[in-house]
């Protein structure tokens, strides 16, 4: 036996670092994306409703009247199953190699290579379709060429 420690690696780290989605398959996890995004998007508003109540609540703690002494500790419960909610379902996204990059509009990133470089198809919830894409770093996504689609190679001739 090895006086070394054993290291394992953590695989779910290194797949979510390492994914590459082709069209297809980001394609065809739209409609699990979408739900999970939907989900984020909601409990995003539902946090951004929930914060200003709980300020003004916690400003006025002092002279709150019993039912407001209630809600106070209740909306703190609220707020922190939210945010679980919140952690999970981008755990969730980042576990099937999505990036999240708008969680107010429902943004995300499917990464892929493009002639080499790293590159992202984009969606947004409220989006039929995963139609756009873009290199990383870039932030104008470029509507998907329909030879794409064919199956033709992801090769642009403009660069």
């Amino acid at each position: 036996m090895s006086a070394t420690p054993h290291r394992a690696s953590n695989p779910a780290k290194t797949r979510t670092n390492s994914v590459t989605l082709d069209l297809p398959t980001a394609r065809h996890m739209l409609p699990l994306v979408r739900s999970i995004v939907a989900e984020i998007v909601e409990t995003h508003q539902r946090l951004g409703r929930l914060n200003p109540e709980q300020d003004l609540l916690e400003r006025s703690r002092r002279s709150l009247n019993w039912a407001a002494r209630q809600r106070r500790y209740a909306i703190q419960d609220e707020i922190s199953s939210a945010e679980k909610s919140l952690s999970c379902a981008v755990s969730e996204l980042t576990s099937l190699g999505v990036k999240l990059t708008d969680p107010e509009v429902g943004q995300v990133d499917f990464p892929t290579k493009i002639n080499g470089r790293p590159a992202a198809f984009t969606w947004k919830l409220g989006e039929e379709a995963v139609s756009f894409w873009r290199y990383t770093g870039e932030e104008q996504p470029r509507p998907i060429p329909a030879e794409w689609d064919l199956g033709i190679p992801h090769r642009r001739r403009d660069l």
